[in-house]
C-alpha cells in the first residue's frame, strides 16, 4: 500500500468504529491507522492514538492525544514505528496485519534499516507470529533489543533470537500470549508487596487460630464460588469443592488436571457431557418464543480447544519458573484466559477461580495452608467482575460469525482462535489485584480478629458457667446473630437456666469483647 493510501484513510473522520474522535482537526495514528487502512477485523485496543493540530498532549478514557511533533510518516513503516514506540505490542493487530501485507514489504524495510530496533522487532514478530521465514539473511550487526519494551508492558525473559538480534521477553508462547500494560495502579500494588504482608500477618498468629481461620476461609471461598454461579445451597458439593481447593498448588496444571477438576465440580453427569466441548458454547440467554441465542460471550471454537489449552498450560509451566514473574499477574492471565476460552460445557467459572488459588499457592504468594477467599470478594464485587468479563467479551462478538443451532446453541462459522490467545489482560490484572489486596488487608485480619475475640468470649463463659462447648458456641452464635442480644426465644428455650442478670452481663461482655469488630 502506498504512502498516500494510508494518509487518505486517516483523514475526514469524526467517529472511528463507534468511538468519537477527541477533536475535529487531527488524525488517527499508529494502530488505529493500520486497522483503518488495512480493514483489520480485530477488537480495538483500550487506548487509541490521535495527533492533534493543537500543541497540547493529553489523555481521555479512550484516546492518547499527541502533538504534531509526534506525527509519523504516513507509511506502513511510519505507523508501525509509532505503534511500537508509543503504544506497545498488540499481537492481535500485528498478526492480522501480517496476513494482509506482502512479506516483501517487511523484507524491503529490513534491507533499508538492517540495524534499526523497530525494523528488527517487526521482523522478529512477523516470523514468530506467522511461522514463515522471510527471505533475509540472519542479522549480524546491531545491539540486541527486547521484543517488548518492559517500561510499557510486563515481560519476562524467554530466550534470545540470534537471527533477529532480538531478546524474546514475551510472557507466553505463540498459542497463548496475553499482554499486560504497565499501569500506575498495578505498579502501586506491586510496591506494597502484599505477599510479604500476608506472611507477616499470619506469622504473628497462634497456630490453632490460624488453622481455624484457614478452614473457615476455605469454606467461605468454596461457598462463594458456587454462589457466583447461582448455586448457593449445595452443602455437600461446596465442601467437596473446598477440599479440592485445599490441594491447589500441589498438582501440575495440564489438560488431565483440568479434566479432573471438572469431574469434581460436576457431580451429576446425567445432563452434562464431561470433557472438552464438542460443540459451540456461549454465555447469555435465549430469546423468549424463538429460543434464539442472545450471547454476551461466545466461547472458543471446539476445534481450537486443544491448541489453546496446550498453549495456556505451556505458558504457565514456563512462566512459573521465572523469578521475575509476578504471581498475581500470572494468576490473572491464566485464570481469565481459561474462562474466556471456556473449554467445558459447565464448571468453567469455578475452575477459573481454582486456577487463581493454584497460581498463588504454587508461587508461594500466600502462606502455606492459607487460601484467600478470592471468590467471596469477587461475589461482593460481582458487578465489577461482570464488567471486567464484558470488557473482553463484548468487543469480540462482532468479529465472530455464528448461526443458531436447532438445539439453541451457536455454531461458529469463521476462524476465531486469535481472539482467545492474544488479548490485553490489564483490566483483569487490576481487578484481581484489588481482590487480593482486600483479602490480605481486610478479610484475613478481620477473620483472625474475630476468632481471637471468639476465643476470649469462650474463656470468659467458661469462668462463670459449667457450660458444654456446643452450648457456649451456640450462645456466641445467637449473640452474633441478634446484634449482641440474647433473644427472647433463646432465653425461653436453650438458655432458660440463665437469670436475667446473667443474660445482661453476658450481653455486656459480648459488647466489650467484640466492639473492635464493628
Amino acid at each position: 500500500m502506498k504512502q498516500k493510501d494510508i494518509k487518505d484513510f486517516s483523514e475526514n473522520l469524526s467517529i472511528f468504529q463507534g468511538r468519537a474522535l477527541p477533536e475535529r482537526e487531527g488524525g488517527l495514528e499508529g494502530y488505529a491507522t493500520l486497522i483503518n487502512a488495512y480493514d483489520l477485523k480485530v477488537p480495538l485496543p483500550e487506548m487509541l492514538s490521535f495527533i492533534s493540530a493543537k500543541h497540547v498532549r493529553y489523555q481521555t478514557d479512550e484516546w492518547e492525544v499527541y502533538t504534531l511533533r509526534h506525527k509519523p510518516k504516513d507509511t506502513l513503516q511510519g505507523h508501525l514505528k509509532f505503534a511500537l514506540k508509543y503504544e506497545g505490542i498488540n499481537l492481535g493487530i500485528l498478526n492480522a496485519l501480517f496476513k494482509k501485507i506482502s512479506p516483501k514489504e517487511i523484507e524491503t524495510w529490513i534491507k533499508q534499516e538492517p540495524v534499526g530496533q523497530y525494523s528488527r522487532r517487526i521482523w522478529f514478530f512477523y516470523e514468530w507470529l506467522t511461522e514463515q521465514k522471510l527471505n533475509l539473511p540472519d542479522a549480524d550487526t546491531g545491539n540486541y533489543v527486547e521484543a517488548i519494551n518492559p517500561s510499557q508492558q510486563y515481560a519476562t525473559l524467554q530466550n534470545t533470537s540470534h537471527r533477529h538480534r532480538v531478546i524474546n521477553n514475551l510472557p507466553g508462547g505463540r498459542d497463548f500470549c496475553p499482554l499486560v500494560r504497565r499501569t500506575d495502579k498495578i505498579e502501586t500494588f506491586k510496591t506494597r508487596n502484599l505477599s510479604k504482608l500476608a506472611h507477616q500477618q499470619t506469622g504473628m498468629i497462634h497456630k490453632d487460630v490460624l488453622t481455624r481461620a484457614a478452614a473457615f476461609l476455605l469454606l467461605k471461598d468454596s461457598r462463594a464460588s458456587f454462589a457466583i454461579e447461582g448455586e448457593s445451597h449445595l452443602k455437600n458439593r461446596i465442601e467437596r469443592w473446598g477440599r479440592a481447593i485445599s490441594q491447589a498448588g500441589l498438582r501440575p496444571i495440564n489438560l488431565e488436571e483440568l479434566l479432573r477438576l471438572q469431574r469434581i465440580v460436576i457431580e451429576d453427569t446425567r445432563f452434562v457431557k464431561l470433557g472438552l466441548r464438542e460443540e459451540g458454547g456461549f454465555i447469555g440467554v435465549h430469546e423468549r418464543g424463538t429460543g434464539m441465542p442472545l450471547p454476551d460471550h461466545i466461547s472458543a471454537h471446539p476445534k481450537d480447544l486443544p491448541l489453546l489449552l496446550e498453549g495456556m498450560t505451556q505458558a504457565y509451566n514456563d512462566l512459573r519458573k521465572k523469578e521475575d514473574v509476578d504471581p498475581v499477574i500470572l494468576a490473572a492471565i491464566i485464570a481469565f484466559g481459561f474462562v474466556f476460552i471456556h473449554p467445558f460445557v459447565d464448571g468453567n467459572g469455578r475452575i477459573q477461580r481454582y486456577l487463581i488459588h493454584h497460581v498463588l499457592a504454587d508461587l508461594d504468594f500466600a502462606p502455606k495452608g492459607i487460601f484467600f477467599p478470592i471468590s467471596a470478594v469477587i461475589l461482593e464485587r460481582i458487578d465489577e467482575y461482570r464488567c471486567v468479563l464484558e470488557s473482553y467479551s463484548k468487543p469480540r462478538l462482532e468479529y465472530i460469525n455464528w448461526r443458531p443451532t436447532k438445539e439453541g446453541n451457536v455454531e461458529i462459522l469463521n476462524e476465531t482462535v486469535d481472539l482467545y490467545r492474544y488479548f490485553d489482560a490489564t483490566r483483569m490484572v487490576e481487578f484481581l489485584y484489588d481482590c487480593v489486596s482486600e483479602t490480605i488487608e481486610k478479610v484475613l485480619p478481620a477473620e483472625i480478629q474475630y476468632l481471637e475475640c471468639y476465643d476470649r468470649m469462650k474463656r470468659e463463659i467458661d469462668k462463670f458457667f459449667d457450660m458444654p462447648n456446643y452450648l457456649a458456641d451456640l450462645l456466641i452464635h445467637f449473640l452474633e446473630q441478634n446484634k449482641g442480644k440474647i433473644s427472647k426465644r433463646a432465653k425461653e428455650k436453650e438458655f432458660r437456666a440463665l437469670s436475667t442478670e446473667e443474660c445482661t452481663n453476658l450481653e455486656k461482655l459480648y459488647e466489650e469483647i467484640f466492639k473492635e469488630q464493628d
